[in-house]
């Protein structure tokens, strides 16, 4: 039977059988070693593809280098959607040719990969907002910095005018491939042309404006319409909105991170809101009619003649809206009973009356004793 490859499976440097703080080499290494050990097509015992595919989301995180630092300082790395990697080594899924494509030129007519300049990084924005404000819904301006692609040079880091000049040193391919000989033969071996970084490109007259790059960094200010019935943890995506890609690629998205702040008196349970409610023992006693606040002004709740303290009382659709359309949550009221520590002769004159009334033989020591009775 397969076993995983390693007990700490949440650990993306455990499922690799690294420490943490390994190179990029260090990665790269852990996961051709372990994939070529578990591929299916290599590892037919049950459970070889569930440890394989382990193998792979560990990888996707650990060699993007955004991803691999969101996960060191957060423990997570699903902030935002999961790129696609292809399934295998490096881009590549499918059968054991497959790898031995992606890392010896196939051994004997093996493919050729094409190169693509690398999408744009994604952003993450942190927004507080009001229990108002997630119970209306409300529009926010914010302001972010992000990278977008250059003016001067279109993307391409070329000063405007300048011709392409091809890598003289993979001829346009935006690959190296070198042949090793070895007791089983000869293998060609394909690695990215590292003067060019795949490309297949060189810039040899750099945009002024950008250095380079490609991209440029800018402020910008975006609106940003949050729904009703967000809660703290819930993202919204803001498409196009994060880093610019290299060479005029695709962009990255903004994601942007609710945090509801705790209000002075509601507490919130999902869609129900819960509030506590100071009456006297009068009113208690006798009942009477109570104004409480609500998210949208104020609502009376009627209060039963001996209402015992720690009563709750729900006023229907006073809650949260749900944010999936569900309805409207309740607003939940739980009375406090507060008993006054000191009396006048007056009111002393009249507890005792009443404790007479209730059948008492003597009268209470103190109007406290009393009301512990009553109640």
């Amino acid at each position: 039977m397969t076993k995983r490859v390693n007990p700490m499976a949440d650990d993306l440097y455990g499922i690799l059988e690294l420490h943490r703080g390994a190179t990029e080499a260090e990665i790269k290494k852990a996961y051709r070693r372990l994939a070529r050990q578990y591929h299916p097509d290599v590892n037919k015992d049950p459970g070889a593809e569930a440890t394989f595919k382990e193998i792979q989301k560990a990888y996707a995180v650990l060699s993007d280098p955004q991803k691999k630092a969101q996960y060191d300082q957060f423990g997570v790395a699903d902030d935002g959607p999961t790129q696609d990697y292809g399934g295998g080594f490096e881009g590549f899924s499918g059968g054991l040719d497959d790898i031995f494509d992606a890392f010896f030129g196939g051994g004997g007519g093996g493919r050729r990969r094409t190169q693509t300049a690398r999408q744009g990084e994604d952003l993450r924005y942190d927004l507080d907002i009001t229990l108002e404000e997630a119970a209306s819904g409300v529009s926010k301006e914010i302001p972010i910095f992000h990278l977008e692609s250059c003016d001067g040079c279109k993307g391409s880091g070329r000063e405007a005018g300048t011709p392409k000049v091809s890598c003289p040193h993979c001829h346009g391919s935006g690959q190296i491939k070198t042949v090793q000989r070895t007791v089983l033969g000869s293998f060609s071996q394909v690695m990215t042309c590292h003067h060019c970084g795949g490309q297949g490109e060189i810039i040899k007259n750099p945009c002024k404006k950008c250095n380079g790059a490609g991209r440029e960094k800018r402020s910008k200010t975006i609106k940003l319409d949050i729904p009703k019935g967000v809660a703290s943890g819930n993202k919204l995506r803001v498409t196009g909105e994060g880093n610019a890609g290299e060479a005029g690629s695709q962009p990255g998205d903004l994601y942007v991170f609710l945090s509801v702040k705790d209000h002075a008196f509601f507490r919130r349970d999902q869609n129900d809101l819960y509030i506590e409610a100071s009456i006297g023992v009068p009113q208690a006693i006798l009942g009477v009619e109570l104004e409480v606040p609500t998210l949208d002004g104020k609502a009376v709740l009627k209060i039963p003649p001996g209402t015992q303290p720690g009563a709750s009382f729900r006023l229907r659709g006073k809650g949260m809206p749900s944010l999936r359309g569900g309805g409207i949550g309740d607003l939940h009221v739980r009375i406090q009973v507060s008993i006054p520590t000191q009396l006048s002769s007056k009111e002393t004159e009249l507890v005792t009356q009443l404790a007479t009334l209730q059948g008492s033989d003597t009268a209470p020591a103190s109007f406290v004793d009393y009301i512990k009775r009553w109640f």
